[in-house]
């Protein structure tokens, strides 16, 4: 079956005319005249002379030179010599620039937070180009990229020559970001006099993997037919293994929480000598506690019931990564100058991201069980954090242990081709056409979790005390093994054959989850520019941008679509051949101290071809994306994006002071249709909804220079930001019965704000600058998750799904689906010094600093419940917003001998918000890294380079808020904590 539904929207568009119309008035009143564009033009002549950037402080200087140069408020950040980026990762170059924040992922940057906005706010251009390039990670950090984020980690950082990074608009600057605009550039052949030729190759090593890597880099340029013709081609190569380790909680509860009969069985006060009954009870509906005089559930009291509501985590466990990356970069650009006033440039891009990441867990499986075998476990020897209320130290009887191991092949391919015509088409009047297509696929075609199971194990205890290095003892098995023997283990079989649970308790995984993420852009562009005299510069144009997107999962099921089976071992001939050689498909694995077996995905792979897709002679190991498990992670989406801009630069006096900017507004339509599957009963089929919206975006930014050298910048503008195309998924199931829906949200309106800058820079020379800037943003819209009863006929979905069940669109259904809520205010502040002691005696005088601190406040009106006739909303910090961030980079730059020292650091943030889920937030603890290099030129051709890199070993934290109605007020416990070592690498760099 097949749905259709299309809705048209506007936003703005009066008001924005209005308002674009002002600034224009202000904008060109009361100026003088004077000669502006006519010097642009012979600054241009002069800057067609190619002079090579070489050494840190001369990056250093380029940067500074650009941000002077551009109307708009930006930051650039310039390759340090041919084929050399500042630091080896651009995120890590990019937390450099004041505002930007990162987030790392197996030790080196993966995504960036711009003034307190995450990756979805922050649209980033490779060459011009709108892309997105997307890899899988971690659940604890979300998995795979379905967003319109872009993941860092995909290139080497050898492949660009500069970044910029924008953080005020203009008209001529495409729509989408409410963060900033990233610009990412490739070097072309005319960057270069001639024939140019550099690489580099370099050795690593990590501490913690104790493995090594290798990283090598290659780039050839030239021109020819005097200098008219020029090609380039460059490759980046690397290879590195990454290990990341460290406890997981799995999130926390309490004994008795909803649904479920209790996870104590009693409890003992004289170190598990003598134990007392604790009574099992499924909780009273509403109150959701177990000291109720129900006649079906016995009152609980006394020791039994404050065990019963502290908190405790579900399955505390030991987590490993590990994680081979290969990634190979290539670019290639080929430029012809056709004559004086026409050049024609074809920049093409590719690179593959490869990663095989092994996943090992140890965990106390049965704490987060519900339902069959309930309650088993013994508690003894227990300590309460009264304050919080949870169980920081204990020990049990009784408890089922799981040793997990998962693996993942993971491949993302990004390809770009992009063909720029630039033309002077008459003395005043120019052009340029861009035309280009981008593709980034994320294939995970091997996603597999194989578990041992160890029922009722005794004397297993943890100790929390120390949260960020809890200690733990594993007991023994009934038979009296310990974990690091076969005899501890058994591979376990569901009760029947779809059943996830056996007569002990949880059944054994073989779990099988395959996914792709593809991103496609198709983009063409016409811009104009005419100077209409001295002092007015019109630019015009337009754009239309496809963008799509599609997302894939398959999971296991057994005999119908839509029964998932990924939870139960998949028949009794592969338990037989496992248990009867257990010790033949299991391998040895030790974190901090402690030995254990896994399972051999290696060994069982080749023994069992679990990846046939099929049924074979040793069970079931078929996959479909239909499953209930798997369709809310298969849909569509197609973006069509027209936009339309008239934009006037401007340069003159007032009142005797130079002033320059520009003003202008953009229009822009946004047509949107996506695609998912929507089950009711036994039906299923796809959905397709379409709907249009469009908005006019003004933009205005003026940069005065009351005095030599210093510049005072104000800038103003409407932006949007397009909510993630996986959010807009229609998809999702409904029961008529339970009359509950749970879906995407296809009518999703952008996030939309305006925003306000001021900036306040000094150059006092070539190579020094002092920046402060002031910005606010009034967020009208957001976006969140919410449950909600409403009414039918306000989901939007066709009444024709309520065929046959008596009910209207009157009826109130429970709805799980991202919503609009109102938004909230950001205001901010950034400070940035740029200052070489060059009037220092001695070798201080080749010394520098560049440090930067930004500080972010932001309140947002998150919607906490939800109901047909009234909503509750409450002001939390923004997501992924860090209060305060900085970074600070000491650097020395002799004739021969150089180095530098950066620290950075980022407070925590929220990082996830659930509404009445008692988990209310998740958060990202406070981070800090340091990173150096030492670089020694032996000669004017050849450097050795010694770089390190998260030299202190900073984790990865992130900790969980509990507010339960058991009256847990708990904050900053444990979620995840992850280290991944410090890296070293030294090689050298060459250049011809």
């Amino acid at each position: 079956m097949k749905y259709t539904y299309n809705k048209k929207a506007t936003h703005g568009i009066r008001g924005g005319l209005v308002l674009s119309s002002s600034i224009l008035a202000l904008a060109v009143s009361g100026v003088s005249i004077a000669p502006a564009f006519a010097q642009d033009a012979e600054t241009a002549k002069k800057d067609e002379s190619v002079v090579v950037v070489t050494g840190f402080r001369s990056s250093v200087r380029s940067a500074i030179a650009a941000k002077k140069l551009e109307n708009d408020i930006v930051d650039v950040i310039k390759a340090e010599d041919i084929g050399k980026f500042p630091d080896s990762n651009l995120a890590e170059s990019l937390q450099r620039i004041p505002g930007v924040a990162i987030d790392k992922e197996g030790g080196e940057g993966k995504t960036i937070t711009v003034r307190g906005l995450g990756p979805d706010f922050t649209r980033v251009r490779l060459n011009g180009l709108e892309a997105i390039a997307t890899t899988g990670g971690r659940d604890a950090i979300g998995g795979a990229n379905r967003g319109r984020g872009f993941d860092f980690n995909v290139f080497a950082s050898e492949l660009f020559n500069s970044l910029t990074v924008r953080k005020s608009l203009s008209a001529e600057v495409e729509e989408g970001s409410l963060g900033a605009t990233v610009d990412l550039r490739t070097a072309r052949p005319f960057d270069y006099k001639g024939f140019t030729m550099a690489g580099s190759l370099q050795g690593g090593y990590n501490d913690l993997s104790d493995k090594t890597s290798e990283r090598g880099t290659f780039m050839v340029s030239n021109r020819w037919l005097d200098g008219r013709l020029g090609g380039l081609l460059s490759v980046a190569y690397s290879t590195k293994d990454i290990y990341q380790e460290g406890p997981n909680s799995g999130r926390w509860q309490n004994a008795y929480s909803a649904g479920n009969a209790g996870r104590f069985q009693s409890y003992s006060t004289d170190g598990g000598n003598t134990f007392n009954a604790i009574a099992p009870c499924t909780s009273n509906a509403t109150t959701k506690v177990c000291n109720t005089t129900e006649a079906s559930n016995p009152v609980v009291t006394g020791e039994g019931l404050k065990l019963s509501q502290a908190l405790f985590p579900r399955f505390l466990r030991n987590s490993q990564f590990i994680t081979n990356s290969e990634r190979l970069g290539i670019t290639g650009s080929l430029q012809f100058k056709l004559n004086d006033r026409n050049t024609l440039t074809l920049d093409v891009l590719h690179s593959v991201y490869n990663a095989d990441r092994t996943e090992y867990n140890l965990e106390p499986i049965s704490f987060s069980r519900n339902g069959t075998g309930l309650p088993q476990t013994d508690i003894y020897n227990y300590t309460i954090d009264a304050a919080r209320n949870v169980i920081t130290k204990a020990s049990f009887n009784d408890v089922d242990i799981r040793s997990e191991m998962r693996f993942d092949k993971l491949q993302t391919t990004f390809d770009q081709i992009n063909f720029q015509y630039d033309a002077q088409i008459t003395d005043k009047l120019s052009g340029s056409l861009l035309i280009g297509s981008s593709k980034s696929f994320l294939d995970n075609p091997e996603q597999t979790t194989f578990t041992y199971e160890s029922y009722n194990v005794k004397g297993y205890s943890y100790d929390l005390t120390d949260m960020s290095n809890p200690v733990v003892n594993w007991g023994t098995s009934s038979t009296g093994c310990r974990i690091d023997q076969a005899c501890y283990w058994t591979y376990a079989a569901a009760s029947s054959s779809t059943a996830s649970t056996n007569a002990s308790g949880d059944a054994s995984l073989i779990r099988l989850r395959p996914l792709t993420v593809e991103n496609t852009y198709d983009t063409g562009s016409l811009n104009f520019k005419y100077d209409f005299n001295d002092t007015f510069r019109f630019k015009f144009g337009g754009s239309y941008k496809q963008f799509a997107f599609n997302t894939t999962e398959m999971r296991r099921y057994t005999t119908t679509p839509l029964t998932s089976n990924e939870a139960a071992a998949p028949g009794s001939a592969i338990v037989t051949e496992i248990n009867g050689n257990l010790a033949n498909y299991s391998k040895s694995v030790t974190y901090g101290g402690i030995t254990y077996l896994v399972p051999d995905l290696d060994k069982i792979r080749d023994k069992f071809n679990y990846n046939c897709n099929c049924t074979n002679s040793w069970g079931q190991f078929t996959v479909n994306d239909l499953n209930s498990n798997a369709r809310p992670n298969n849909n569509s989406a197609e973006e069509a994006d027209t936009a339309l801009y008239l934009q006037t630069d401007y340069k003159t006096h007032l009142l005797n002071i130079p002033v320059r900017g520009n003003v202008g507004v953009r229009w822009v339509d946004t047509t949107q249709s996506t695609t998912g599957y929507l089950a009711k009963g036994s039906n299923i089929g796809t959905i397709t909804i379409k709907r249009s919206y469009d908005d006019v975006l003004p933009a205005f930014n003026m940069t005065l220079e009351p005095i030599d050298n210093l510049l005072v910048r104000v800038a103003a503008a409407k932006v949007m930001s397009r909510p993630t195309l996986s959010s807009l998924a229609p998809g999702g199931s409904i029961s008529t019965g339970g009359q509950t829906l749970s879906i995407g949200n296809p009518y999703l309106d952008p996030i939309r704000a305006k925003t306000y800058d001021l900036s306040v820079e000094y150059y006092p020379n070539k190579d020094t600058m002092i920046a402060v800037s002031v910005f606010h943003k009034k967020i009208d819209t957001w976006i969140q998750s919410l449950v909600r009863t409403i009414p039918y006929s306000e989901t939007g979905y066709d009444l024709s799904l309520l065929d046959g069940t008596g009910q209207t669109g009157d009826t109130v259904y429970t709805v799980t689906q991202p919503v609009n809520t109102p938004g909230g205010n950001l205001t901010g502040y950034e400070v940035a010094i740029n200052q070489p002691f060059t009037f220092l005696p001695g070798v201080l005088n080749k010394t520098g600093v560049l440090l930067n601190y930004t500080h972010v406040d932001s309140k947002i009106n998150y919607a906490f419940s939800s109901s047909a006739s009234t909503t509750v909303y409450r002001e939390y910090n923004l997501l992924g917003m860090s209060p305060n961030s900085y970074n600070a980079t000491l650097y020395y730059e002799g004739n021969k001998l150089s180095g530098r020292v950066s620290y950075s650091h980022r407070d925590g943030y929220i990082s996830v918000l659930n509404p009445g889920s008692s988990a209310d937030f998740w958060s990202k603890n406070d981070t800090d890294s340091i990173d150096a290099q030492i670089s020694y030129k032996y000669g004017p051709r050849l450097t050795f380079v010694l770089e390190g890199q998260n030299l202190t070993d900073e984790p990865v934290a992130s900790t969980i808020t509990y507010n339960t109605a058991q009256n847990n007020v708990a904050s900053d416990l444990l979620f995840d904590n992850a280290y991944a070592g410090r890296q070293i690498f030294f090689g050298f760099r060459f250049k011809f």
